[in-house]
C-alpha cells in the first residue's frame, strides 16, 4: 500500500474472523455484526494543539485496535479493502500476551 494519511488519521485493514455459535455453526456474513478489530497499516504525523505543535500519535503501525462501530471511511485499492479512521475513533489497542517460556 502506497499511502500516507494526513493529521491524526490512520489507515487500517479490518480483521474478519469466522464467527461460530456455541454449537459450532458458522454464521454467514449477512448475520454478523460489522467487525470492530483492525490492524494499523499507516499513521499520519498527528494532530496539532492550539499552539500549532504536533501531538504524537498513540497508535503505531502493526498495532491491533478496536474502533467505534460505524466510524471511518471505507475504500478499496488493488482489490483490498481499507478503512481510514481518526485516532479518536480508536477505542483501545489489543494487547496479546506472549506465551511464557517453559523452564
Amino acid at each position: 500500500m502506497n499511502m500516507k494519511p494526513l493529521g491524526d488519521r490512520i489507515v487500517v485493514r479490518v480483521i474478519e474472523e469466522l464467527e461460530r455459535t456455541k454449537g459450532g455453526i458458522v454464521l454467514p456474513d449477512t448475520a454478523k455484526e460489522k467487525p470492530q478489530e483492525a490492524e494499523v497499516l499507516a499513521i499520519g504525523p498527528g494532530g496539532r494543539n492550539e499552539k500549532g505543535e504536533r501531538i504524537p500519535m498513540e497508535v503505531k503501525v502493526g498495532d491491533r485496535v478496536i474502533f467505534a462501530k460505524y466510524s471511518g471511511t471505507e475504500f478499496k485499492q488493488d482489490d483490498e479493502e481499507y478503512l481510514i479512521l481518526r485516532e479518536s475513533d480508536v477505542l483501545a489497542t489489543v494487547v496479546r500476551e506472549r506465551a511464557k517460556a517453559r523452564a
